[in-house]
């Protein structure tokens, strides 16, 4: 007979116990996760409300103590010009409303306007508290004029005058009513230059131009050299790449290298005295050859050579203001 050996009792009770022991302690954590879960999106949620008030309390106190405070109010709007715009002009462009806040206005939008303006170079917008608004304004100033045929409709063509800057900005003529003086002076003839390709010019716009950029500098080095209120600039042909061919209204016609456009001056003031001395009037001169310089006279009692005008000084650039 064969004995085989017994098992030991199993307690299947105890078992089942644990068991539930285990997922009471699991729903106990599930629940207590989900309650810190809530506390916890509750709480994001209430700050984020806070805020949101704080937020439109202080916009409120803003709007309220500040933007809308009549303590604020624009009484004062000074104007400072360099040029000749007249002062009810740019206070127009500027665009300021009557009753404006001052620290509600933007300055950097009336800034913005203004510079659009192909006249105005630079604006410098300043706020005097409590009710003052200052507006500084660098205008451009004309120094020489480009004449575009453009095609009408129909056939034909029209002539447009555009005006230079010193830095080659494109400018229209100014309207008169624009200036502060109503009219513009009489004399202010401006160099024509000649020789350039173009349809149109693009009023605010820098012409990137190298002979252009020359013939701009001829004009202001012009100003201040010896022959300044000797003789006038009417023309200056910038079609040859290398040269520059000035025609005087006294009827001559010079021609200036590119290069060290100062020395050129010198020698002409020197060329030029020396024909007034003999009673010489100048046809042609050749100032773009370093020696042996080509010139061309006639005695003085053959033409009468007009009386030229006095030189208008360039304003001072200023590049804040």
């Amino acid at each position: 007979m064969v004995m085989w050996p017994k098992r030991k009792p199993v307690n299947r009770r105890l078992g089942r116990v644990h068991v539930l022991d285990v997922k009471l302690r699991s729903d106990q954590v599930r629940r207590s996760r989900m309650r810190w879960g809530g506390l916890a999106v509750g709480g994001l949620l209430g700050m984020a409300f806070g805020l949101f008030v704080l937020w439109r309390a202080g916009d409120w106190a803003l709007n309220q103590l500040v933007y809308q405070n009549p303590a604020f109010v624009i009484r004062e709007f000074q104007v400072q010009t360099d040029g000749v715009i007249a002062e009810a002009q740019l206070r127009a462009w500027a665009n300021v409303k009557p009753g404006a806040n001052l620290l509600a206005l933007d300055l950097a939008r009336v800034k913005s306007d203004l510079e659009r303006i192909p006249f105005i170079a630079a604006v410098s917008v300043e706020r005097i508290l409590p009710r003052t608004l200052r507006l500084r304004v660098t205008e451009r100033e004309a120094v020489a004029q480009i004449k575009v045929a453009q095609a009408r409709v129909g056939g034909g063509a029209d002539v447009r005058v555009f005006q230079l800057d010193v830095d080659g900005f494109v400018m229209p003529p100014m309207d008169p009513r624009l200036r502060a003086t109503g009219k513009a002076p009489a004399d202010d003839v401006l160099p024509v230059l000649t020789g350039l390709n173009l349809t149109t010019l693009p009023p605010g716009r820098r012409l990137e131009s190298a002979q252009v950029a020359a013939g701009l500098r001829l004009i202001s080095e012009f100003a201040t050299s010896p022959m300044a209120g000797r003789v006038d600039l009417r023309q200056i042909d910038l079609s040859a790449p290398e040269v520059l061919i000035v025609t005087t209204g006294q009827g001559s016609e010079v021609t200036f290298g590119l290069q060290d456009l100062d020395r050129q001056l010198r020698r002409w003031r020197g060329i030029h005295d020396e024909c007034q001395r003999l009673k010489r009037n100048i046809v042609s001169l050749g100032l773009d050859v370093p020696n042996n310089i080509p010139l061309r006279w006639l005695e003085a009692s053959a033409s009468l050579a007009p009386v030229p005008k006095l030189p208008k000084p360039l304003r001072s650039k200023k590049k804040h203001v």
